[in-house]
């Protein structure tokens, strides 16, 4: 079977909550899932996926590793912010790029969010539907706000703990830092965000699980564990244990 055919997928953990993911000699992140065509991470927060003038340092780094002994090195397919953990879809190939990137257009990928918030809002869910536009300054660099001439930007949202102060997040839209702007403007910022939030410690945000027809007759459903060094209201809420 050539590796550029979409096959039924074959996980290598398709992670439950209180799973691990598979070691690789040499990254310092698990693989939640492996198959010809994709491998997805269990991105730790503090790694960029690229680099930039502060991150030197970055995913890219390990791609020659993630090439598995191929020689084409694969291709990150989507972004997640520095401090951000969780999900992150490497493509192997480049139909297995073109693919993925055909799904985010289309709208068909859904990605699922947890974040620790510095408070909760009154209601139990909502949805947040609020352009989001890119502004900078020499004192304070660059950042998003709300405004009228930004990018369609849509966030739905719901509580799944109250003593844990967990949120959990499906966008509708992947706009950059939306969550984090959208979080702020509910007056409930991202636990340890140091942008839009206090930012006091490691900002609590996880791209908790992932869904992605590559394959529509056996779409896949992934899920990364909570970072170890999570408050332990959330690692041992029931919403992350069951």
């Amino acid at each position: 079977m050539s590796d550029h055919s979409p096959s039924a997928p074959t996980p290598v953990t398709a992670a439950p909550p209180a799973s691990t993911s598979e070691r690789v000699q040499g990254l310092p992140f698990g693989l939640l899932y492996r198959d010809t065509h994709l491998i997805i991470i269990d991105k730790p927060a503090g790694l960029a996926v690229h680099p930039g003038p502060q991150t030197r340092d970055s995913l890219e780094d390990f791609l020659p590793i993630l090439a598995m002994g191929n020689q084409r090195l694969p291709v990150i397919a989507h972004r997640l912010d520095r401090d951000t953990s969780g999900c992150l879809i490497v493509a192997r190939h480049p139909k297995a790029i073109k693919r993925v990137s055909m799904l985010f257009e289309a709208g068909q990928v859904k990605k699922t969010y947890w974040a620790v918030l510095e408070t909760l809002p009154e209601a139990e869910s909502g949805t947040v539907d609020a352009p989001l536009h890119k502004i900078s300054s020499a004192e304070e660099g660059w950042r998003m706000i709300i405004d009228k001439r930004g990018k369609r930007a849509v966030t739905h949202w719901r509580v799944i703990d109250k003593a844990a102060r967990l949120v959990e997040f499906t966008p509708e839209t992947g706009r950059t830092h939306q969550l984090r702007v959208h979080a702020a403007s509910l007056g409930c910022a991202i636990l340890g965000d140091p942008v839009y939030g206090a930012g006091k410690g490691p900002m609590r945000l996880h791209a908790r699980a992932l869904d992605l027809p590559y394959d529509a007759a056996a779409p896949l459903h992934i899920v990364a564990p909570l970072p170890a060094d999570w408050p332990s209201q959330a690692l041992f809420s029931p919403a992350n244990l069951g």
